[in-house]
């Protein structure tokens, strides 16, 4: 475990030091090209659909999980088993 932390913590650490070199090319332009007001705008515009839709589907998600649960739930109470459903897969 400690060289699993170690490791992580070295990685983390070199990824840091080297991404502003990585990117420090072609005159600081970005990899598609300058990024004027259109381009942040249109970026603007993806991240205000991005998000409420990505929680829609997330949403949507937990609900059939919540669902299936409860449907084993009752099936397991529905074959005489009392025992409490602890989760597990």
């Amino acid at each position: 475990m400690r060289r699993l932390l170690l490791t992580s913590c070295s990685l983390l650490v070199f990824c840091a030091l080297a991404a502003p070199t990585a990117m420090a090319q072609n005159s600081g332009q970005g990899a598609i090209g300058e990024a004027d007001d259109k381009v942040v705008t249109n970026a603007g515009f993806i991240l205000i659909a991005f998000f409420p839709l990505f929680i829609f589907l997330m949403s949507m998600l937990q609900g059939h999980l919540e669902k299936r649960k409860d449907a084993r739930k009752a099936a397991a109470k529905a074959r005489g088993k009392n025992a409490v459903w602890k989760g597990g897969w």
